[in-house]
């Protein structure tokens, strides 16, 4: 067993360390020789233990059972996120190994809340490496590898199913590495298509590569202090608004909607409940914020901006919404705990959710109404999905504890309350930015110590929607007998 995760770890290993080879042209471009170095060792170290242990144990059995994947997926995860802060430990930008790990784990659950004051002073190489953190966690490091690595298809979809989101996860095609392969190339696709339009609309190369990997991965680290904001452009505004959103629907809805399947998306409850949420925050702060000394349409653009990084987790910013109304505000914090799609690279509790609590709501009240009625949870249009609500129950439960026990240590720390509560919604969904002392023009350096491991807990728990890591450190995991779970070979 301790082998066969030994084997799938140093395998997405070497696959994370390949994507430091961008950085690492973008460094030899500049004709940075350290900067180089310090993408280069790390690269290489893990290239040879991952040759070498593919050469040693090729030849074993390929074991897994079903509780193995709970542990197999924190484990990837925590130490992905340590292989990541090496080089921007290295790199000098960060004071100490906290703040790497920090910034490393902030960039791989895709939440964007960072310590660095001056991200402007940092070679383009580093920039980008946060960055793309962002992209390559939005997806998840196991699903790319899974559709990499056919081996991995031995308990491959038990892996995806711990890392990807949602309540109800599904295979699109019959086999798990295709499912894998489809929603990367989905995603590659929309990552270009947003790259080219950024570029055409005045970005550089290396600016338009970052803000499409923060975007895509609804990450929200930028390589301008001030964020998108920065650069002044209104066109550049528009495509990221739009590709934030796109990046919060459920991937599968593209795949179904390449393969013609147009009915299907049209009737899905949860995309026509994020339209919904949307627009309607967008109309509503619109209406609070517009005033005749700004003009209406940088208004709408500034609402729709800052409400689309919100309810997608990104976190970039073109605007201070803590100098807005306090309507609007309330509006904005309220969008902090609805988050994207499942199955999207957006945190948070999930719109599918807070729809199937909501339908149920309405359901009791009829039955209040007409006792001798039968009601069903109707989703995408079908009964019979009475079986999710306590699931959905349990997990929304689980999240708003996890949000006090973080607003707790947060005010353990000296955050005052509404800080700590704002920083605890936006490390547990992913998103950032908060209000207050850690309102989206501030950072999270000067907070102590501890209180960014603990940080670092609640935005992976955050990431791999809390189970999957609770699970991993709960009393008796390790005392688990494996004799009475079955075990998969050669396929999932």
């Amino acid at each position: 067993m301790l082998l066969s995760i030994f084997r799938v770890l140093t395998y997405i290993l070497g696959i994370a360390g390949s994507a430091l080879l961008l950085p690492l042209a973008v460094a030899l471009v500049d004709s940075d020789r350290r900067m180089a170095l310090v993408f280069l060792i790390p690269l290489l170290a893990v290239w040879i233990v991952a040759i070498a242990f593919w050469f040693a144990v090729r030849k074993r059995p390929k074991v897994f059972d079903v509780k193995s994947a709970f542990g197999v997926v924190g484990l990837i995860w925590i130490v992905i996120c340590a292989y990541g802060s090496i080089p921007l430990y290295f790199s000098g930008a960060f004071p100490s190994f906290s703040d790497a790990i920090f910034e490393s784990v902030s960039g791989f659950t895709t939440t964007g809340a960072s310590v660095l004051q001056e991200v402007e002073t940092l070679p383009r190489s580093v920039n980008l490496w946060r960055c793309e953190t962002h992209w390559l966690g939005g997806m998840g490091v196991i699903a790319l590898a899974v559709a990499l690595i056919p081996l991995l298809g031995i308990g491959g979809f038990r892996l995806i199913k711990a890392e990807t989101t949602g309540p109800d996860k599904e295979k699109l095609t019959s086999f798990i590495a295709n499912t894998a392969k489809s929603l990367w190339l989905i995603y590659v696709m929309l990552t270009v298509s947003q790259i080219l339009l950024l570029h055409f609309a005045g970005l550089g190369w290396v600016d338009s590569l970052a803000h499409a990997f923060s975007t895509m991965g609804t990450g929200g680290f930028s390589t301008r202090n001030a964020s998108v904001g920065a650069f002044g452009l209104p066109a550049v505004e528009w495509i990221c608004t739009i590709f934030m959103l796109l990046a919060s629907v459920n991937f599968a809805l593209y795949y179904r909607l390449f393969t013609g399947r147009l009915r299907e998306v049209a009737g899905d409850s949860e995309l026509r409940a994020l339209i919904i949420v949307v627009l309607s925050s967008i109309a509503v702060v619109t209406l609070l914020e517009y005033n005749a000394s700004t003009p209406f349409s940088q208004t709408v653009r500034n609402v729709a901006f800052q409400t689309s990084s919100i309810v997608s987790t990104t976190g970039f910013m073109t605007a201070d919404y803590t100098r807005w109304c306090p309507p609007a505000q309330v509006v904005i914090l309220l969008l902090f705990f609805i988050g994207g799609c499942s199955g999207s690279t957006a945190g948070g509790v999930k719109v599918i959710r807070w729809t199937i609590l909501a339908k149920e709501i309405g359901n009791e009240m009829r039955r209040i109404v007409h006792p001798h009625q039968v009601f069903t949870l109707r989703i995408n249009g079908k009964p019979g999905h009475e079986s999710l609500i306590p699931v959905v129950a349990s997990f929304i439960l689980t999240y708003f504890i996890l949000v006090l026990a973080t607003t707790f240590a947060g005010a353990v720390a000296g955050l005052d309350v509404f800080t700590a509560l704002s920083a605890a919604a936006s490390m547990v969904g992913n998103i950032g930015p908060a209000f207050g002392q850690l309102g989206p023009t501030a950072n999270y350096g000067s907070l102590p110590t501890a209180l960014k491991w603990w940080y670092c807990f609640a935005m992976l728990a955050g990431r791999l929607e809390i189970y999957t890591l609770l699970i991993m450190f709960a009393r008796g995991y390790q005392s688990m007998s494996t004799r009475s779970l079955p075990r998969m070979r050669n396929g999932a």
